[in-house]
């Protein structure tokens, strides 16, 4: 295949696996440049817009927000400082994730031991669970 030849939208769309809503949404919010225009006002891609979309996928699907990807985005052509601002963006990215986890292990934890408390019969006045919930126990 020629991947010379401009590309539509709808053509864009499927190799990156994205939907044409998010690729124009994506163009509004500057993370990919305007495209050229045919005659016809269609928009004209070239291929190196399925790499920048599949970048995009990837970087969220690692929890980094539409303006920290616009930022690594911008730094994947920095040759002075982008490998090192790079990598100082994935350390945060990862040390956000550690803090979630473990937030979401203590919650974990809190709720296993009001599941354990409860006998699952009885008056839903002397259920932990529904206690802890109005605020009369702490998990």
């Amino acid at each position: 295949m020629n991947t010379h030849t401009p590309l539509t939208i709808g053509a864009v769309a499927k190799r990156a696996g994205v939907a044409i809503d998010t690729i124009r949404y994506y163009e509004r919010e500057g993370l990919l440049p305007e495209p050229l225009r045919r005659p016809s006002g269609y928009r004209s891609y070239g291929e190196g817009i399925v790499a920048q979309l599949r970048f995009i996928r990837r970087a969220k699907t690692l929890g980094f927000t539409l303006e920290e990807i616009r930022d690594l985005l911008a730094l994947s052509t920095d040759r002075q400082r982008g490998v090192k601002a790079v990598k100082q963006r994935a350390k945060q990215r990862l040390a956000d994730i550690e803090a979630r986890i473990a937030e979401l292990e203590r919650v974990r934890a809190g709720l296993a031991e009001l599941v354990e408390a409860c006998p699952g019969h009885g008056s839903p006045d002397a259920c932990p669970i529904l206690r802890a919930l109005g605020g009369e126990e702490r998990p």
